[in-house]
């Protein structure tokens, strides 16, 4: 029976990033091209992106590239040029958005559905995995049933958001930062307006709450349901982070490797998907990195709480409490060691997010003037940890393990290298044999020298030494083959990795609509070309070639602020004077509830 290949994704917002989580046992790594990239802050040039690809490759791991925003006529040149150089330096996949990616000539890429595709609505994921979508990258909003259901009923690779931060927006279709910034998410310029202040009022202008992030939702942290993501059915296991730094991408990689691995050891029906082992130089603790505090969002129903209404701001991990407050400073609760240099901030009675240095540290007190208002039952956080911060900046290594075998030959020696995945090099020397004074010493150097794996990806386990009659070498000229026999299987293992080509059944299949609306993201006459094909009568401009936003949906989310206060009418008899709305800068927001399908919709007034 063949084992199912699990694979762990982290995100590299650069080639050092990209290396790191490679080093801390990523299975692939997703990293943004030069541009149309959903993070335009995180482009890498193609050079990059090559060394990337072959750092990689050596592990038999992978590397995604994005190119996920919605293209205009004037760029699919451009485009199309970009894939073909991503193809010809050995890229693996594209990560895309844009239909008109199936209608242009490029290499036989493999192609993986972004979330801005839809992928929430299941006669969608059908439809992108009958023409031919090697994976689809589901919504996060999904449940572990309706993963499953979708298991059953597609083909595709299935591709899972496990941590980071979460987009408010249902499948990551968000129009309004356009709408308020002329910056568009689609393009990659997200102002992240999900992360600002909003007050919430009623139809009479009566304010339910004041200033506070509404749409600020907690980070995911899906650790305790890998298990059940795997029985339901996901593959890849995502973590985001394309913006983040490498501290956060090393600890973050190196926890799940952990995870996944603990999980691996114990089902003989699943490996992992690329080859060898890392050596974390920390302790990983994804509390102790970037977080606003964990949700498992929807994952197994609603989580009890998803947002961070109090601030966007990193928390960090959890200290204690404050037991003590004197001139001196003030004293925390805590079995936590917190050293000069650490961050720590708390919630004031504003519940505003307030953060303070530590400059001068007594055991569990800080000595400062500065309290800030803290006072004694005060919850603290320590949201930058100094010494946590210096043991990331320790290099981890990958290592491959390999097996050697030295036999006698008629006219010299044979050398056999075989690694972990079964990838095998023989070295075959003809030399002059010279018999050894001290035969038991001549077979031990042999060992020792080709036990040195020195700076390579390889370790060499098991050395074994085959001669019928002990032969003399000297040490420079072993340590010379072995240094070739290495090189020669790191070779190997590259030209092993053969790249899958994509093959696309476009012609076969009829999308089940007549019209589309903005939503669909048509900006380009390829995009339309292709939904024309499918059947498609009437397809409205795409929101970003919109003049008008008046009426329409900004974001529809499965995130409702009604049910996050306390006012669902499933949960609560408690009633507001609806419509409800959201209010920033003097711009209003309508708020609409469908509370039988458990939708929010944001509509600009």
């Amino acid at each position: 029976m063949q084992k199912i290949k699990l694979e762990l994704l982290s995100p590299a917002k650069d080639l050092e990033c990209g290396i790191a989580a490679i080093n801390c046992g990523a299975d692939a790594v997703y990293i943004g091209a030069p541009n149309f990239g959903a993070r335009a802050a995180a482009g890498n040039s193609i050079n990059d992106i090559s060394k990337l690809v072959k750092h990689a490759h050596k592990f038999g791991a992978k590397v995604y590239v994005t190119i996920n925003t919605i293209i205009y006529d004037n760029e699919l040149e451009e485009v199309r040029d970009l894939i073909a150089k991503l193809y010809n330096i050995g890229v693996d996949a594209i990560i895309f958005q844009d239909m008109a990616l199936l209608e242009m000539e490029i290499p036989p890429i493999q192609l993986f559905a972004s979330t801005q595709t839809h992928n929430y609505e299941l006669d969608r994921i059908k439809f992108l995995d009958e023409i031919g979508i090697k994976r689809i990258i589901l919504a996060r909003e999904l449940s572990l049933d309706q993963i499953k259901e979708i298991r059953k009923t597609v083909n595709a690779e299935l591709e899972f958001f496990i941590h980071g931060a979460l987009c408010v927006c249902l499948s990551g279709q968000c129009y309004m930062s356009y709408a308020i910034t002329g910056r568009s998410a689609n393009r990659g310029e997200c102002a992240q307006p999900c992360r600002m202040e909003y007050t919430l009022i009623d139809r009479n202008g009566k304010v339910i709450v004041k200033e506070k992030h509404l749409l600020s939702l907690r980070d995911l942290d899906l650790s305790a349901y890998l298990n059940d993501l795997i029985e339901a059915g996901i593959t890849s296991f995502k973590i985001e982070g394309r913006l983040k730094d490498i501290g956060y991408v090393k600890n973050i990689t190196s926890y799940y490797r952990h995870k996944l691995d603990a999980i691996i050891e114990h089902n003989s029906s699943l490996e992992r998907s690329s080859s060898g082992y890392s050596i974390i130089s920390f302790e990983p603790d994804p509390e102790r990195t970037f977080n606003r505090g964990y949700t498992s969002y929807f994952i197994d129903g609603k989580d009890e709480k998803i947002s961070s209404i109090d601030s966007p701001k990193s928390k960090g991990k959890y200290l204690g409490i404050v037991s003590g407050v004197d001139r001196n400073g003030f004293t925390i609760d805590t079995r936590e060691t917190i050293v000069n240099g650490d961050g720590i901030c708390f919630f004031d009675e504003e519940g505003e997010l307030v953060g303070m240095n530590v400059n001068q540290v007594s055991g569990d007190t800080i000595l400062t003037a500065e309290k800030k208002g803290i006072a004694v039952g005060t919850a603290v956080y320590r949201n930058y940890d100094h010494a946590f911060e210096i043991e990331l900046k320790k290099e981890c290594e990958r290592k491959i393990r390999v097996n050697v075998l030295i036999d006698e030959t008629k006219t010299g020696m044979r050398i056999t290298a075989v690694d972990e995945s079964g990838i095998k090099v023989v070295k075959t020397v003809d030399t002059e044999k010279v018999i050894a004074e001290n035969g038991t010493r001549a077979v031990e150097i042999f060992k020792k020298q080709f036990s040195k794996s020195g700076e390579t990806i390889f370790e060499v386990l098991d050395v074994k030494v085959n001669f019928k009659q002990p032969l003399f070498f000297p040490v420079k000229e072993i340590n010379e083959l072995r240094r070739t026999v290495l090189e020669l299987l790191e070779k190997e293992r590259t030209k092993k990795d053969k790249i899958e080509n994509c093959e696309l059944r476009i012609a076969n299949y009829r999308l089940n609509k007549s019209t589309l609306d903005y939503k669909a993201n048509v900006v380009n006459k390829l995009s339309e070309k292709f939904y024309k094909e499918q059947g498609v009568e009437e397809i409205e401009d795409g929101f970003e070639l919109q003049k008008k936003f008046s009426g329409k949906t900004l974001m529809t989310c499965k995130y409702c602020i009604k049910g996050e206060l306390g006012y669902c009418p499933n949960d609560s008899d408690e009633k507001l004077d609806e419509p409800l709305y959201l209010s920033n800068g003097g711009k209003k927001y309508k708020l609409v509830f469908n509370c039988k399908d458990c939708k929010m919709e944001i509509v600009h007034e």
